[in-house]
């Protein structure tokens, strides 16, 4: 389940979008509570959806509920980084790829 970065995001690490963990932040871009910006409190892999920071209904008998958010409804502003992940970043930064050398093509008459 991954999400789209931000502008900021998306060119300081030179790649669109990354699977959306617990404890980035993102912010609402689509549906009722767009503009909200909180964490992400649970990824919920099995409905496709993820648990936002303060993004919750109240119920008839006064508890709150979460409200599930589809990923691609939002968008990542700030990244939780450990190792694993700067490691998927270093993997899919667009211009290290692009200018690694990749062997020459020989063309056969």
């Amino acid at each position: 389940m991954s999400s789209a970065l931000s502008r900021e995001l998306r060119t300081k690490h030179n790649t669109r979008s990354l699977p959306i963990r617990k404890d980035d932040e993102v912010r609402i871009v689509r549906g009722k509570f767009k503009g909200r910006e909180g964490k992400v409190l649970q990824v919920y892999r099995k409905k496709w959806v993820i648990h936002v920071d303060r993004v919750q209904r109240d119920k008839s008998n006064g508890a709150s509920s979460p409200i599930g958010i589809h990923p691609s409804n939002v968008v990542i502003i700030n990244i939780k980084l450990d190792k694993d992940r700067r490691a998927i970043l270093d993997r899919k930064d667009r211009n290290k790829s692009a200018a690694a050398p990749g062997g020459e093509v020989e063309v056969v008459d």
